[in-house]
């Protein structure tokens, strides 16, 4: 490339480089982390088999609407809360919130903490729902 054309566009230059960063990352972050993603598909076929299903969100969020059975820990008590899941680190747990961030921190929290099989909801409940999937209230 030319240099002044560089110099003369350098931000427009820094936007796609940091874009291009964001996007691979998305692409191989989860993966560094050892953290699986779980699309709806995947989702169900853990919730059919009888995966814990671990809602992060809010106590408000959760009242609203959540997968049927699931066990509601807010992400803000999780780590206090951890021994009410020890029976459960054998077994594969899927985590969700609303929209799959608080949960990957959750996932990341159990992985840390020696829980086996963990799997980040992508996109959440707002994911499942859209799948039109069952929520309990």
């Amino acid at each position: 490339m030319d240099m002044l054309f560089l110099q003369q566009n350098w931000m427009l230059v820094a936007v796609a480089v940091v874009s291009g960063i964001m996007l691979a990352w998305s692409f191989i972050g989860g993966k560094l982390s050892g953290i699986e993603e779980a699309d709806t598909l995947k989702a169900t076929r853990l919730y059919n088999d009888d995966a814990l299903v671990l809602d992060v969100r809010e106590d408000k969020e959760f009242a609203a609407g959540h997968i049927p059975k699931a066990r509601h820990i807010p992400l803000g008590q999780l780590s206090g809360r951890l021994q009410e899941l020890e029976k459960f680190k054998a077994k594969p747990i899927l985590v969700t919130c609303r929209s799959g961030q608080r949960s990957a921190r959750a996932c990341r929290l159990l992985k840390k903490s020696g829980f086996e099989t963990v799997y980040n909801q992508a996109g959440g409940i707002v994911a499942w729902q859209r799948a039109n999937l069952p929520v309990a209230k």
